[in-house]
């Protein structure tokens, strides 16, 4: 059997996209995606892969409008949003409270998983009141139909997020880079933000997952721990490279991996047990913000044979 797949090449998937690690019921065809991004497109809107990498909120958003297809306990990507949130110098912007009342920027979509959990931080770290912010989107939704809160509207044509911030037109945004002296990180020292929060709370945000046509699932049942076995042994073989320091001009990635290795540990945990507290943190988030009606059981976004998976 072979899959059609869509996966980025990471030092944790390399020995998966070069063969070296296996599946023992299937077969891995990858076709090389541009941007993961369009993946995620094509997969919730045309099942265009068997096995795909998704965006967490995109794969929560999908399955709450009936979407075939059935996550991993597998998270490829994880990151510390602290960073995502910049504003112009100019705007007033003194506390995140401040963004209270005014119109921010989000990069592409409501509901892509860096706004998710940039918004989380502002709601549960600094107390800001998400209703109380006009929400506009450089882009439109994967998950085409998502009916966006009242106070999530479209940025004008014609223009771009980065040029909106460096103007002052908008007086922050989510997850842009602007190299412009007019704009600033809204949180100061978010790398250090992000760690500490990993030490203090175990705030290690997931990014993505990988998901399966359920069609294929349900007429492989064994396929589910199988690929999970796959990526857990990649991940394995990544890890004691970088324990040992044998990873060749490390990336920004594998910096951010070797510190979580020296703060928690293992820095890519795979299972449910191991992330209950980030899965739990995601639905609530998700709901909380609108992009899923409500909030559901973590157990019920898996399939039963990986639940008491770990790796």
């Amino acid at each position: 059997m072979r899959l059609k797949t869509a996966l980025v090449t990471r030092g944790h998937t390399q020995p998966l996209k070069d063969g070296s690690i296996r599946p023992q019921t299937c077969e891995f065809e990858f076709e090389e995606v541009p941007a993961i991004i369009q993946a995620f497109r094509r997969m919730v809107r045309g099942l265009e892969f068997d096995v795909s990498e998704m965006a967490i909120t995109t794969y929560l958003c999908a399955r709450a409008y009936g979407k075939r297809f059935t996550a991993l306990p597998v998270f490829p990507m994880r990151a510390f949003h602290h960073g995502a949130i910049v504003c112009n110098t100019a705007a007033n912007i003194r506390v995140p409270k401040d963004l209270e009342g005014k119109r921010v920027g989000v990069n592409r979509g409501y509901t892509v998983t860096t706004g998710l959990w940039a918004r989380s931080i502002l709601q549960h770290e600094y107390g800001v009141d998400l209703r109380r912010i006009t929400w506009v989107l450089s882009g439109d939704e994967h998950v085409a139909e998502w009916p966006p809160p009242p106070n999530v509207v479209p940025m004008e044509q014609g223009k771009t997020l980065e040029d909106l911030i460096v103007s002052g037109e908008i007086p922050a945004a989510i997850g842009i880079q602007v190299d412009s002296p007019t704009v600033r990180p809204l949180i100061s020292n978010a790398a250090e933000a992000g760690l500490a929060a990993l030490r203090e709370r175990g705030l290690y945000p997931i990014n993505h997952t990988v998901v399966i046509r359920d069609e294929i699932l349900q007429a492989h049942p064994g396929l589910g721990p199988d690929l999970f076995g796959a990526f857990a042994e990649a991940k394995r073989v990544y890890v004691q490279r970088l324990a040992a320091g044998r990873i060749e001009q490390p990336s920004r990635d594998d910096g951010v991996c070797r510190r979580v290795l020296e703060i928690a540990g293992d820095p890519l945990p795979y299972g449910i047990a191991p992330n209950r507290q980030m899965l739990e943190a995601v639905v609530q988030y998700a709901a909380e913000q609108g992009i899923i009606p409500h909030a559901v059981a973590i157990e019920e976004l898996f399939p039963p044979n990986t639940h008491a998976l770990t790796a």
